[in-house]
């Protein structure tokens, strides 16, 4: 597949094509020529004229370097390959990512917008974050300055998982200055990219980038925007994507308002006041409160675990340093007794250490 991918003058939505109508990757490079028809045969003819041998040296050498950067990849055609990006026309042949991310969950949202955000813009994209994380949604964005960076940092302070899309290979981050950022992100969530290892910054990749920050969620969101921008793309692209698209209002005359009020005038985007706005849009659970669950018949718990379900009960979520202190236990012993708790099926771990009552 690194190899498909890496042969240029074919868009991924042709190499998906013939994925699909050979069976795999490999395939197409062992095919019977015999057999083919007029279309593969152009579009092979393509492939052809590569250096097949050079081709695959290189690929040898791209997953050296993944392995030596702790890289993973994941095709369209597989499992974790994010769910809602399958149904993009553009998607990527092949996605890189690392960390801990998990697309599993199916609360996947992207936050964008302008990278010279005002206070207010700060206030609302942090308190927004906040008043989502009883759902426990994933949070995408793109490492920007501004909105971007924002929107990670207050997932994490929320025990959210966040995934920051970037428009280069894994090898290194743009903005550097964001790098301090890099354990924390890849602790709680991680990166994600479709350029190889040490494919450099490039400003003609942001649009491609911004395909897979709209694709891959449910809905987009744009916190502030001048009347051009890079998260207006984004939003643009969600909207072909018919997927749900929410905007801040602002002060008329404000600069980093305009955008956002353009999407609402003309009818591409939802107002977004709250965080309610996005429960009842996407039909989420309207009760904010944790719920609680009646202790399984015939589970029995140690006096240890009784208390740490018992905290965890009263509390919404909590870190495992939190549960120590709380419990007066070493963090050890909470640790050892959370994982029989999670055995039992009565708690459920979330990214960042913390823990809640299943």
């Amino acid at each position: 597949m690194l190899a498909l991918q890496h042969i240029p003058k074919l868009t991924d939505r042709l190499k998906k094509q013939l994925v699909i109508a050979f069976g795999s990757a490999e395939q197409i490079f062992a095919r019977d020529d015999t057999v083919l028809s007029t279309e593969q045969e152009v579009l092979l003819k393509i492939i052809d004229k590569n250096n097949t041998a050079q081709l695959f040296d290189e690929v040898d050498t791209e997953l050296l370097e993944m392995e030596r950067h702790n890289i993973k990849a994941v095709a369209f055609n597989q499992r974790d390959y994010p769910n809602l990006l399958t149904h993009c026309f553009d998607s990527p042949l092949l996605l890189f990512y690392r960390g801990n991310i998990d697309l599993n969950k199916k609360r996947i949202i992207s936050i964008v917008g302008t990278r010279k955000m005002t206070l207010y813009g700060k206030e609302f994209c942090e308190n927004l974050v906040r008043e989502l994380a009883p759902f426990n949604p994933i949070i995408v964005s793109g490492l920007a300055y501004g909105v971007d960076i924002t929107a990670h940092k207050a997932a994490i302070r929320n025990g959210l998982q966040t995934i920051a899309c970037l428009a280069h290979g894994l090898h290194t981050l743009y903005p550097t200055r964001h790098s301090v950022y890099q354990n924390e992100i890849e602790q709680n969530g991680g990166f994600m990219t479709e350029f190889w290892t040490n494919q450099p910054f490039n400003k003609v990749h942001f649009l491609q980038r911004n395909r897979i920050i709209a694709g891959m969620s449910k809905a987009t969101i744009v916190v502030e925007s001048a009347k051009k921008g890079g998260s207006l793309v984004t939003a643009d692209i969600a909207f072909s994507y018919d997927r749900d698209l929410f905007a801040v209002p602002g002060r008329t005359f404000d600069r980093q308002s305009r955008g956002c009020i353009d999407l609402i005038k003309y009818n591409k985007a939802q107002m977004l006041t709250s965080a309610s706005d996005i429960v009842k849009a996407l039909n989420w659970d309207d009760d904010l409160a944790p719920k609680k669950r009646q202790m399984e018949l015939f589970v029995s718990l140690s006096k240890t675990e009784q208390q740490l379900y018992d905290i965890l009960l009263n509390n919404e979520r909590m870190h495992l340093d939190e549960l120590s202190i709380e419990a007066q236990m070493p963090t050890r012993e909470v640790a050892s007794n959370l994982l029989r708790l999670e055995l039992k099926n009565l708690i459920r771990p979330l990214p960042g250490k913390q823990f809640m009552a299943s």
